[in-house]
């Protein structure tokens, strides 16, 4: 648990940090230096352009990273919300609610977002936004699982007939319960959000030139798979190593609430 932990702030310090010790521009373009292999002056060789991979990879922590964080966020918000309304506010709200959460579902992700990204146009907002429209489901359903399981306990009944208001019930009695169970579902929407904007990046929705991105990295490195194939490896690696840590992280935690509410 300590290892992956140590590993998914190292990813956090380089989507932060990372483009203060890029040692070059990530965008400058030297066509003299094209497609260097690995070694010497260029740690991990240079692009098609003669852009510095090294470099472009620090500056694609930031905007992979940054942006899964801001739409993994999103997701949080909006369907912690979803939930609660459903949770606490009847039988109508509640069908309304989990009948669009339903059919939100109905539709796979990626396939939903990729669609929405098409008719939005290529941009770093319909990128987040159509990630987060397709985002938030499983927060809803998880926060209105626990909201019902909680509205008979005698301290939420208590607050009732002390005449508090939804809103203040759940503020100070659903969402500290919430927070353990939404955490473990955060960390694995954290990393599809990841692969998310990766995949769109490399269909062309996501950030755009002279941006670096590791789903763009990709779409540039696609040409030249063949004769230099590890234009694609870096970035590829990056967003499994990734992916991967905060996967990890999630189980433990996940393993760590089940060991606490055994006991």
């Amino acid at each position: 648990m300590r290892s992956v932990l140590v590993l998914v702030v190292c990813f956090v310090l380089l989507a932060v940090l990372g483009p203060l010790f890029a040692p070059y521009d990530p965008s400058a373009i030297n066509i003299p230096k094209r497609l260097q292999p690995p070694g010497g002056e260029w740690l991990l060789g240079t692009d098609a352009l003669g852009r510095d991979i090294f470099s472009r990879l620090l500056h694609g922590a930031r905007w992979s990273l940054g942006l899964a964080f801001v739409v993994s966020v999103i997701g949080l918000v909006v369907g912690t919300s979803v939930g609660l309304i459903a949770a606490i506010g009847g039988k109508f709200a509640d069908w309304i609610t989990m009948r669009t959460t339903d059919s939100f579902l109905a539709f796979p992700e990626l396939v939903a977002a990729i669609v929405i990204a098409g008719f939005l146009g290529a941009g770093t907002g319909s990128l987040i936004f159509a990630l987060s429209v397709t985002g938030w489901m499983r927060y809803a359903r998880v926060a209105r699982g626990i909201g019902l399981s909680l509205k008979t306990r005698d301290y939420v009944i208590q607050a009732k007939l002390a005449g508090l208001s939804n809103v203040s019930i759940a503020r100070w009695h659903y969402l500290p319960s919430l927070i353990p169970s939404l955490t473990v579902v955060w960390t694995g929407m954290f990393a599809r959000a990841i692969l998310g904007i990766s995949s769109l990046g490399f269909l062309g929705f996501g950030v755009q030139p002279p941006l670096s991105e590791w789903g763009a990295m990709l779409l540039d490195a696609r040409i030249h798979m063949r004769s230099t194939p590890l234009q694609m490896i870096w970035p590829g690696l990056a967003v499994l190593i990734s992916v991967l840590a905060i996967n990890l992280t999630g189980d433990a935690l996940r393993d760590s609430l089940a060991k606490d509410n055994a006991k």
